[in-house]
């Protein structure tokens, strides 16, 4: 959500993280190492002092949400990888390794699919039909 909050952003000056975590009602001191995760992966640049905060490295169209979970989880756990191929030593075990692989493979192709901007657009949507115009 920080990510999103800041492409809505856009085009503006730095973005302080007290003001995302007051919009996105993320715990502020969780928000600062979820930023910080993500401006080591290259995914958000910061510019201290007064008029300082984050900004997206990238286009939001650029930055799928894949990106932001790899930055901060890092690299996807697999089934198959447990037990340091332990799980792999049945037929049963390889049998069920082989499908999982094939889930964490799904898993990751819907992520890599959804960008920041398409999140960001569809909050927007949110927040319009939330607070709908009404014109006199």
């Amino acid at each position: 959500m920080a990510a999103v909050d800041l492409a809505l952003q856009a085009g503006s000056a730095p973005i302080q993280a007290k003001s995302i975590a007051r919009r996105q009602g993320i715990p502020a001191r969780f928000l600062e190492q979820v930023l910080h995760a993500m401006k080591k992966a290259g995914l958000v640049s910061s510019q201290r002092g007064a008029q300082g905060g984050y900004v997206l490295s990238k286009k939001p169209s650029e930055v799928s949400v894949a990106e932001i979970l790899e930055a901060l989880e890092g690299p996807g756990l697999r089934m198959s990888d447990m037990n340091g191929g332990a799980y792999r030593a049945t037929p049963s075990g390889t049998l069920l390794a082989k499908v999982w692989d094939r889930v964490h493979e799904a898993e990751r192709h819907v992520l890599e699919g959804i960008t920041v901007e398409e999140l960001a657009g569809e909050q927007r949507h949110i927040e319009q039909q939330r607070n709908p115009m009404y014109h006199i």
